[in-house]
């Protein structure tokens, strides 16, 4: 049986429309004199604590306030390594001089000048919203925006998946899931979505034009 045409793409935030995550952990931890092994290990037992692994679950649904969760950390930052960050935000420190994907934002841009229907589905904190609108220009590059902090779901929860095909107007089978996690990617396909990993630009987007097909087979 023949793969269906992709006639829906959504594609994700961090680590698609921006640098790798760890790259932007690795500045933040400089940026705020922070170990890294550190700072993961004590959001990692914070996270623990909300019944999850996912580091971001308890910000981004949202369980609990991004204020609370960094109280969290801070405190096992003090108590295991001596380290005083009170840190009420990540979001200015997080999204300073990060970087837009250009080349990602055009190939977005040329699918939907062909008719392609394309969103972004995000796990996002809700303090986050106006740092990444500044970064790209939703209304112009998608038609439609998915959060999880505004719909009560997340990848790679089923929900989050079946609200985006609805939203979108197509059959699951038809929509598409670009992101850097793998988990997430294994969710789209559990939702019978197809899905790309992502990890390059170039490489993302040749694998898409197949999927999606010439500009006359797109719209179909």
């Amino acid at each position: 049986m023949s793969t269906p045409r992709v006639t829906a793409v959504w594609t994700d935030f961090g680590g698609v429309l921006t640098p790798p995550i760890a790259e932007t952990m690795q500045k933040f931890c400089a940026r705020m004199d922070i170990d890294a092994h550190s700072l993961l290990t004590v959001i990692g037992e914070v996270t623990e604590g909300f019944g999850t692994d996912d580091y971001m679950e308890p910000i981004d649904t949202p369980i609990v306030t991004e204020a609370e969760w960094l109280a969290r950390i801070g405190v096992l930052l003090r108590e295991r390594y001596g380290v005083d960050r009170r840190i009420t935000t990540l979001a200015d420190d997080w999204f300073e001089d990060r970087e837009t994907n250009h080349a990602w934002v055009a190939e977005l841009v040329a699918l939907r000048s062909r008719g392609v229907f394309v969103g972004m589905l995000s796990n996002m904190v809700p303090t986050w919203d106006a740092h990444w609108r500044r970064m790209v220009d939703a209304d112009a590059l998608f038609d439609d925006v998915v959060m999880s902090f505004e719909v009560g779901a997340r990848k790679p929860q089923a929900a989050m998946f079946d609200l985006a095909a609805r939203r979108a107007g197509v059959p699951a089978e038809r929509c598409l899931l670009v992101d850097d996690n793998e988990r997430n990617c294994e969710g789209a396909l559990a939702a019978g979505w197809q899905a790309i990993r992502f990890g390059d630009t170039a490489e993302a987007a040749a694998e898409l034009a197949r999927l999606v097909g010439a500009p006359e087979e797109a719209v179909r």
